[in-house]
């Protein structure tokens, strides 16, 4: 494991694996619905409530502004806590209607909330919320008074001016989901490379060896011949000899198993000659 960590493709692995992760993390896979839907949204309706959430949107506009309504009841500082990072950049205010005013709950998530603009952070946080019990039946008109007293703090300096800018998460999954398929084919493909790479060198190794044994055959059937053409003393038809020294100068050229036992063929043909003269 080691060894492939340190190696080229181990590394370039590792790489895409922590961008994959990164990317999915960043993207909000491992979210609930509520922060998932505030990254693209600027309202989060909860279900059970009675609110029209796309008039709710028109409302707030592009304002860098997030409204979360939640059920009667519901915990809305860990509401807050789980949008800290889909909603960053934002003024968030949490909400749920009680019987004649609404629980709520305000994070400003502006730049440097918990240094220097530590103070703009709490004010923004409670004048976010200023006149909305009025509406308490009302969650839509409400939220119209929640737009009006961000406009009149973004006037005032408390906090930042300018629209949203919303990054869906989509292309950073995609990102991410190409990262992790080229690294899984990858992995896949070089398996595959090297099984194969390894088959055929065991096949190249059986035919050098299967070669070796042919070609070891044929020279000690050639030695045995030659003993036998020198044993007849002058004894050997001609031909013979021609055949002999026609079969010496084939057996340097031959390469493959097949030619070392098609010569060693005609070695045995030739000893059997030597044979039938004596």
């Amino acid at each position: 494991m080691t060894k492939f960590f340190r190696s080229t493709f181990g590394i370039a692995t590792a790489v895409c694996f922590v961008f994959a992760l990164w990317a999915l993390w960043t993207g909000g896979i491992f979210e609930g619905a509520m922060a998932r839907d505030v990254r693209t949204s600027s309202v989060y309706v909860a279900d059970g409530v009675d609110l029209d959430e796309a008039a709710a949107e028109r409302v707030i506009g592009n304002r860098r502004l997030v409204v979360i309504v939640e059920e009667p009841g519901a915990d809305l500082r860990e509401g807050c806590d789980d949008v800290e990072r889909a909603a960053d950049g934002n003024l968030v205010l949490l909400l749920s209607q009680g019987d004649d005013e609404y629980d709520t709950y305000g994070c400003a998530l502006l730049p440097d909330r918990d240094d220097e603009n530590f103070g703009k952070a709490f004010v923004a946080e409670q004048i976010v919320k200023r006149g909305i019990d009025q509406f308490a039946d009302r969650p839509l008109e409400a939220i119209k008074v929640v737009a009006v007293n961000y406009d009149l703090l973004v006037r005032a300096g408390t906090v930042p001016d300018g629209a949203r800018e919303v990054s869906a998460p989509l292309p950073r999954f995609l990102i991410a989901g190409a990262a992790v398929l080229a690294v899984v084919l990858g992995a896949i493909g070089l398996n595959l490379a090297a099984r194969r790479a390894a088959r055929l060198a065991i096949r190249v190794q059986e035919q050098r060896t299967a070669a070796g044994d042919a070609r070891s055959r044929l020279n000690a059937g050639a030695a045995v011949l030659a003993q036998q053409i020198i044993d007849l003393d002058g004894r050997h038809p001609a031909s013979i000899v021609d055949d002999y020294v026609r079969l010496l100068d084939d057996i340097p050229d031959a390469r493959t198993e097949a030619e070392y036992n098609a010569l060693a063929k005609r070695v045995d043909a030739l000893s059997e000659r030597c044979r039938r003269v004596t």
